[in-house]
């Protein structure tokens, strides 16, 4: 998880079980209609390669769904430049790099009325992350937050409420850094009362000074999988930067494992898909992406084996059950799209600085 769009690096990935991992290594051969006339080439996210989301697909329209998974943006990028025009036909895009894919000329653009738009939640829409000059490139197709995960059996509630907990000399050696910069210092950003979409050069003092708080009291900082490990097995009793999408899925099993979006806020992040610009099959293309915004193809993407989030489409809510919506916090989401921030958005300048100001943070 080091590879990154002006180097970010993504926010997802279920605890990697070794079961969860050979699902993935899996997914790609697994089998699929043995007279299938066409394949359709995917680029996604782990949570797109779960049979249970794609199987269906394939079986409704005789095709076969070549997924290739990747990590990061600038990762997808490498593999694109590295292949061929046409090799591609879908991508899935973190929702803040869809301009930079686009400005690329690779996204195609999406009749605006082939999509579920008035099914989408309104705050998640985010047309001016997926469109351009009124033309739309993408499609948001899940969110969820980077917030607080806890063990509320070791935790008081009341002090993960606030965002300031992520420095407490309360819980110094108990708390968990997550690896990536960008919503780590947006979280920063928020809990020193800014918002992120106005984040620039001269907050980098402030945000300097409390990534060295943080630095001083946490007892790790590490990408997912040895950050969500370290909180299910009671190494540590607070996550910074974890969310639904760390403790959903484990929800039945660890009952004890919660998450809480703070009195100031916290970040949220959404994921976009899109078809290619040079692809040669676009209609099927579109067929997949509305398939993945339809009410079943939510639900199943939303409790994806990878990942658990929130799905973007509102209608897939008829098809969870109430213990995965309760796991989602679906009642919640209202109060929380309004107390959440978008990711940061540097110039490419502003970015290297932040990440410098991590790289120092890590270093003390």
């Amino acid at each position: 998880m080091t590879i990154a769009s002006h180097g970010r690096m993504p926010r997802r990935r279920f605890l990697a079980t070794a079961a969860a991992l050979a699902l993935a290594a899996a997914v790609t051969a697994a089998a699929t209609p043995s007279l299938a006339q066409e394949e359709l080439n995917a680029l996604v996210w782990c949570d797109h390669t779960d049979p249970a989301l794609i199987e269906p697909f394939e079986k409704a329209n005789n095709v076969k769904v070549n997924l290739k998974e990747y990590e990061g943006t600038g990762a997808a990028l490498s593999i694109l430049e590295q292949s061929r025009p046409g090799d591609w036909d879908v991508m899935v895009v973190d929702g803040i790099d869809v301009h930079r894919v686009v400005d690329q000329g690779l996204l195609a653009e999406i009749p605006a009325d082939a999509l579920p738009t008035a099914d989408i939640f309104p705050d998640v829409r985010m047309e001016s992350q997926n469109t351009r000059d009124g033309k739309t490139y993408a499609v948001t197709e899940k969110f969820g937050y980077n917030t607080i995960s806890f063990d509320k059996s070791k935790v008081d509630p009341k002090d993960v409420k606030d965002l300031t907990v992520m420095w407490s000399e309360k819980y110094k050696g108990r708390i968990a850094l997550y690896d990536y910069y960008l919503p780590m210092i947006g979280l920063v950003d928020i809990a020193l009362g800014k918002k992120t979409a106005e984040l620039g050069e001269a907050d980098l003092p402030a945000i300097k000074d409390k990534l060295a708080a943080m630095k001083t009291v946490a007892k790790q900082v590490s990408e997912v999988t040895a950050s969500q490990t370290a909180l299910a097995t009671g190494e540590v009793d607070i996550l910074v930067g974890g969310g639904e999408w760390i403790t959903a899925a484990l929800a039945h099993d660890k009952p004890n494992l919660d998450w809480i979006i703070p009195d100031q806020g916290a970040v949220r992040w959404s994921q976009s898909i899109a078809v290619m610009k040079d692809s040669a099959k676009k209609d099927l293309a579109l067929k997949f992406v509305q398939y993945i915004l339809s009410p079943e193809g939510q639900a199943r993407l939303a409790t994806s084996s990878c990942y658990w989030a929130m799905p973007a489409n509102a209608k897939a809510g008829a098809l969870l059950t109430d213990a995965q919506k309760a796991a989602l916090r679906w009642n919640d989401q209202a109060e929380y799209l309004k107390k959440t921030q978008l990711y940061p958005a540097p110039s490419p300048e502003l970015d290297r600085k932040l990440q410098d100001a991590w790289t120092e943070m890590m270093q003390r």
